[in-house]
């Protein structure tokens, strides 16, 4: 298990995400704000993108930038190259900044690699999401079980020493040997870090409405066997999980998600953009087009905002730790929870533990059933006073 004082300690970094739309194709399974045969408006949005880093409030040098999608490798390298240098130009980076961006296997070369490297990008995360090439097609997803080994190969090649996997368990017509094979495929290309996720049926998504029309849905008790069998071939390949659905070789951990999860600041930039800073988690306009035409008109891109403080945000605290297997330091949060009806009963079934001076949930698969319980927790009357 990673060092919980060493997962806090991200509380104090500064981290940043930059959202980039444009893919091949759009997977039916997808619910992200992302756009395909758009390429022709890629220059555009990235003068807006600029244009919005430039237009922030300058920070401190960031610790990790994120570059998500989308597919950020679908796109011209030098356009990512101007956003890296907007981003340092307005923040600055930390000495070891780590600058990661995600990529399909399919449009992955030595080349590529070699110009995300020498723009800076030290960090790759693959969407892989199976070998199993029945269930790629199923997914919608225009690579094969070869091209992941080939993007992985290119990616060393180009000198890349931290590379991730991201898989998808509980496709229909996935089988528990498909999967089993897909995870050892996985660990034999050897990635520093594997992300594994269950296949979610979102509404309003090509898949959300085939189900809806009758086709076969992925099976819960199915996904959360095969979760278990992530957790035993990983595990016992050398990786640990330090979050919910995430696993690495010991220190090569995302710094930009620890951040996130230990409820550190983040900057957002680009359309559907989430982010972090001073107490507000906001969040950007969806379309491209609109982003683009709020960002050149000199207005902002955001569509809203929340204030996080007081006992709002002791929740938050707990709902983004509690993903981590260190889970959070005691507090106002957890004290009252602890001594809530529900949470006693979450502690006597095992799902949670206190020990240490911290709580955690020892049962990742409940993790959504622990944050139910979160909300439904009276603010306690201290943070009440503290908030007035």
């Amino acid at each position: 298990m990673m060092n919980p004082a060493a997962a806090d300690r991200f509380v104090e970094a500064a981290a940043a995400y930059v959202h980039i739309p444009f893919c091949s194709a759009v997977c039916p399974y997808c619910d992200f704000a992302v756009v395909a045969g758009h390429d022709h408006v890629a220059a555009s949005y990235v003068d807006a993108v600029c244009a919005e880093i430039d237009a922030a409030n300058p920070w401190r040098p960031l610790d990790a930038i994120y570059f998500g999608g989308g597919t950020p490798s679908h796109v011209d390298t030098a356009l990512l190259g101007r956003i890296v240098e907007a981003l340092e130009a307005r923040h600055g980076m930390a000495g070891g900044v780590e600058l990661s961006l995600e990529a399909n296997p399919e449009d992955f070369s030595v080349e590529r690699a070699r110009k995300l490297r020498e723009i800076g990008f030290n960090r790759v995360s693959f969407g892989a999401q199976s070998f199993d090439n029945s269930v790629l097609a199923s997914l919608g997803r225009r690579h094969r079980a070869s091209h992941i080994e080939d993007s992985v190969d290119a990616a060393r090649e180009a000198g890349f020493k931290n590379v991730s996997v991201d898989l998808i368990y509980g496709t229909p017509g996935e089988t528990d040997q498909s999967w089993e094979e897909s995870l050892h495929r996985t660990m034999a290309i050897a990635p520093d870090h594997v992300s594994c996720y269950a296949l979610t049926v979102e509404r309003g998504t090509p898949l959300g409405r085939a189900v809806s029309s009758g086709a076969e849905a992925p099976d819960p008790d199915i996904q959360a066997d095969r979760y278990e069998t992530a957790e035993r071939v990983l595990t016992s390949a050398g990786l640990a999980r330090y979050e919910v659905s995430n696993w690495s070789r010991p220190g090569w951990e995302c710094g930009y998600n620890l951040t996130v999860w230990a409820q550190g600041e983040y900057e957002a930039y680009g359309n559907g953009a989430h982010g972090f800073r001073d107490g507000r988690r906001y969040r950007n306009v969806r379309r491209v087009d609109t982003y683009i035409d709020r960002v050149e008109a000199g207005a902002s891109p955001r569509a809203g905002h929340d204030t996080v403080t007081g006992w709002e945000a002791e929740l938050d605290r707990l709902f983004v730790g509690l993903r981590r297997t260190v889970g959070v330091a005691h507090g106002p949060g957890t004290e009252t929870f602890l001594a809530s009806d529900e949470g006693k009963a979450l502690v006597d079934a095992g799902v949670m533990g206190a020990t240490d001076g911290r709580l955690r949930v020892t049962r990742p698969l409940l993790t959504d059933a622990v944050h139910r319980s979160l909300l439904a927790l009276d603010r306690p009357i201290v943070m009440v006073d503290s908030d007035a």
